[in-house]
């Protein structure tokens, strides 16, 4: 099974999480930064929309994510465990 596309997701929401946590904690110091302020924005607009994807492509991410195709079942165990991931 090729997984390509599921690793570039993943790295693409690491680097997203990554960029939110430092502005938000850029911003606990800097309140008044706008360029900043918008950049947060911006970033966890795109942070939520990749988690959206890759959660309606592959499944939940967690066990309290976004599963719009599922409603009478439970979906969580269906995807491998973060060990068993080959990147």
């Amino acid at each position: 099974m090729d997984n390509r596309n599921q690793v570039q997701m993943l790295l693409q929401i690491q680097q997203l999480s990554f960029v939110a946590t430092d502005l938000n904690l850029y911003l606990d110091t800097h309140p008044n930064d706008q360029q900043a302020l918008t950049m947060f924005n911006q970033v966890h607009k795109d942070l939520l929309q990749a988690v959206r994807s890759y959660e309606q492509t592959y499944g939940p991410m967690l066990n309290y994510g976004y599963s719009p195709n599922v409603q009478n079942c439970w979906k969580w165990i269906d995807s491998p465990w973060p060990w068993e991931i080959k990147y």
